[in-house]
């Protein structure tokens, strides 16, 4: 693992080199909203190698091994060319039109296939309604406020502040407060609660992969099929038995859901 500088800040990378002769595009991995780099694991490593591409994992500000948010939970604003203090309800925006094309262009990663989960399935939508991929795979995205994901999200508030969630955290994140104060507080903000993308995706013409759990706390199959609906030539996954973490819960059934859609691509424009 390494740092790279984006906008004066330190974020945590993982190249995962492809196979001797490989020529397909890169797969980005963007986490949840408490994820890591480490948090995934070795399932990045595990499914380039599947898949034989190159992938990129990275952490955002404030997680894993990135660089911290100063002052995580006081007000917002900008400091020597930094922002400090909570996040705003267009964070997500800022990481998909800002952070990610500047680490794109940094890495030399042209129209690579976006892989998010939750928030960063979020911000894989986003980045793909304004910038050229060459695919989005989406697990659990947010593309509106469900009463149901605030439930969720208040009872990891609760598990943070009196349970184990705090140490379990721990091992995933320099700045344990930060990674889970920087989530919470702006997803149970008042001005969060009519976030929503729906409009935006339309925008999205590379092909789109949306996995979803039908037993997920934190939203609904009403978030993919949303997603579906602005973009109808989405392919929809649904699977039972799992849910806000696919790729554990269905791994078989999401590896192998991805190397066909990754297939598919090849039969497209490069």
């Amino acid at each position: 693992m390494s740092k790279i500088y984006i906008q004066g800040i330190g974020l945590e990378t993982l190249s995962i080199t492809a196979p001797p002769g490989a020529d397909g595009p890169t797969l980005v991995f963007l986490h949840e909203g408490l994820g890591s780099v480490r948090m995934w694991r070795d399932w990045p490593s595990r499914l380039c190698a599947q898949l034989g591409c190159a992938g990129l994992v990275f952490s955002r500000q404030g997680y894993g091994q990135s660089d911290p948010v100063r002052d995580v939970r006081g007000p917002s604003g900008q400091l020597d060319g930094q922002r400090h203090g909570r996040l705003l309800p267009d964070y997500m925006h800022r990481e998909a039109f800002e952070v990610l094309p500047a680490l794109l262009e940094a890495l030399g990663i042209e129209r690579p296939v976006l892989l998010g989960h939750s928030d960063g399935g979020t911000i894989a939508l986003l980045h793909a309604s304004r910038f050229d991929v060459r695919g989005c795979i989406v697990m659990a995205p947010h593309v509106m406020v469900e009463p149901m994901s605030l439930q969720a999200i208040q009872q990891a508030r609760q598990a943070f502040e009196q349970g184990a969630l705090r140490e379990r955290l721990a091992a995933y994140h320099d700045d344990v407060d930060c990674a889970f104060w920087q989530w919470n507080e702006v997803w149970l903000s008042p001005a969060f609660a009519s976030f929503d993308i729906r409009a935006e995706l339309s925008g999205i013409q590379a092909p789109l992969l949306a996995i979803q759990g039908e037993d997920d706390p934190y939203g609904s199959l009403a978030q993919i099929e949303d997603i579906a609906q602005a973009a109808p030539h989405t392919r929809l996954l649904t699977l039972p038995d799992c849910g806000h973490s696919p790729h554990r819960d269905q791994a078989e059934a999401v590896a192998c859901a991805v190397a066909d859609f990754m297939a598919s691509l090849s039969s497209l424009r490069p």
